[in-house]
């Protein structure tokens, strides 16, 4: 039996869910608002939950992630009489289970709560393997989320591309791919395509014959023969060139590829899983990168949360980090005190778990012998940006004055620092504008001038009332 969760603020629709729903043995409950829901998500697990969209008190939308993120992790189906393409692209990133308009027939409603718990059922049976994480540390929903599509690309053969910033952990994670398939004998070969040099990317990937140019003294295997039976990884794929996104688009198509002076081609069974930290979904509608390329690596997609979206794990990672420090002999483990990490916990670590692995080493040297960590022994950079952070927040105060005095070079370029404007003022614009009209979409759009589908993106772009 399982327990069922509707949210609508239409009572008579609840009521005949809820018979319906009795019916096929489950135990549903509902409530009229967002917060009556909350209070219910709080205090029993659910395995499925119905979200209507408009509610009395704020959109459906703005909690479905909280929702997602309870211990339960119920499947999510948002249901609406005024359904649109962006709601619906925000429900589906968002973790939602489907996104539906409200049927005429109740049956129609039912089907998708059918095929959810027949998932959560399946999936409750299936035994699960013990992941090896490579390093990979943290226990958040936002990272779980992700080792689940790695559990999902390890068992197939499928292209993958990592996004994320820089220091999320891309290589890790693609490295965990390869130990966990059945490659994981073969060899791991990286490829730093932002580091290939032009003069030599082609010998370097594809290796040459003997005499193939001056300096060739001996023949050399390329990267790509060196994955056979195993996996290649592309680090910063968006950064190769033209010329070579069409080489190695036939080389992935075909898996064949001809060395420099080679007069045979020859073959390499390489699982290909690229890296970068730029959208090449928008830098191939540029141009600027093959969109055949692209749709070729995009066959599985695993998007990294930076550090500053998954804080429940900066605990987690710098024990673990100091305890192999530990083992290794390198330190004695210390204490640390509240406030180190509520101030770890503040920053908002531009350069993710590097920058943060690099923040506990300086803290380490810093406090030499001492047995307790304090926010003092962390970078200098990273305190100065928590007090200012402080001040504006108790004074108000968050303008671009105070940026540039933060900049190394005292003054940004007259582009960024009209960027900067632009943004910080659509951003202040927007805010108020959700508050004025209570987040009534609708009712913003007319005020506003904007169309619904830019409203939506740049509620996601500033992260506004949860549309991020």
């Amino acid at each position: 039996m399982a327990n069922i969760l509707i949210i609508d603020d239409d009572r008579m629709l609840c009521d005949l869910l809820c018979r319906q729903i009795r019916r096929m043995e489950h135990e549903p409950v509902y409530a009229l608002d967002i917060e009556g829901g909350l209070r219910e998500i709080n205090s029993k697990d659910f395995d499925v939950v119905y979200l209507d969209v408009n509610l009395p008190d704020g959109s459906g939308l703005d909690i479905l992630p909280r929702i997602r993120k309870v211990p339960s992790s119920p499947e999510v189906i948002i249901f609406t009489a005024e359904g649109d393409p962006e709601g619906a692209e925000l429900a589906i990133e968002s973790g939602a289970w489907d996104y539906i308009e409200k049927p005429s027939s109740v049956k129609e409603m039912l089907l998708p709560l059918i095929r959810a718990l027949q998932y959560r059922d399946e999936k409750k049976r299936t035994p699960k393997a013990a992941l090896k994480r490579s390093d990979i540390c943290g226990s958040s929903p936002e990272l779980q989320e992700c080792l689940d599509l790695l559990v999902e690309a390890a068992g197939s053969d499928e292209n993958v591309l990592i996004m994320g910033e820089t220091g999320t952990g891309k290589e890790l994670f693609a490295k965990a791919i390869h130990e966990n398939s059945y490659r994981a004998q073969k060899s791991f070969v990286v490829v730093d395509c932002a580091a290939l040099p032009d003069t030599l990317v082609e010998s370097m990937l594809f290796g040459h014959e003997k005499g193939a140019f001056t300096g060739a003294h001996e023949a050399h295997t390329g990267l790509i023969k060196q994955a056979d039976g195993g996996t290649l990884f592309l680090d910063e794929v968006g950064e190769l060139s033209p010329s070579l996104q069409k080489a190695f688009l036939r080389v992935l198509q075909e898996r064949r590829f001809r060395s420099l002076g080679g007069r045979k081609e020859s073959e390499s069974d390489f699982r290909l899983i690229a890296a970068t930290n730029r959208n090449l979904g928008e830098v191939s509608e540029s141009e600027a990168f093959r969109k055949d390329l692209f749709f070729r690596l995009n066959s599985l997609e695993i998007k990294l949360p930076p550090l500053r979206k998954r804080t429940g794990d900066i605990k987690e990672i710098t024990f673990d980090y100091l305890r192999k420090l530990s083992e290794q002999g390198r330190v004695e483990m210390k204490g640390f005190s509240p406030e180190f990490f509520e101030a770890l916990t503040r920053y908002d670590w531009p350069g993710n778990v590097r920058e943060l692995l690099s923040a506990i080493n300086r803290a380490l040297v810093t406090s030499n012998a001492e047995p307790t960590l304090f926010p003092k022994h962390l970078p200098k950079q990273i305190r100065i940006h928590l007090a200012r952070e402080s001040v504006r927040k108790h004074n108000g105060i968050d303008t671009l004055e105070d940026e540039i005095l933060e900049s190394p070079t005292g003054l940004p370029n007259l582009k960024d620092y009209r960027d900067t404007a632009i943004e910080k003022s659509e951003h202040q614009y927007l805010k108020k504008l959700m508050t004025l009209t209570q987040k009534n979409i609708k009712e913003a759009c007319r005020m506003s001038g904007l169309s619904r589908s830019r409203m939506y993106s740049l509620l996601k772009k500033y992260k506004i009332a949860g549309y991020g």
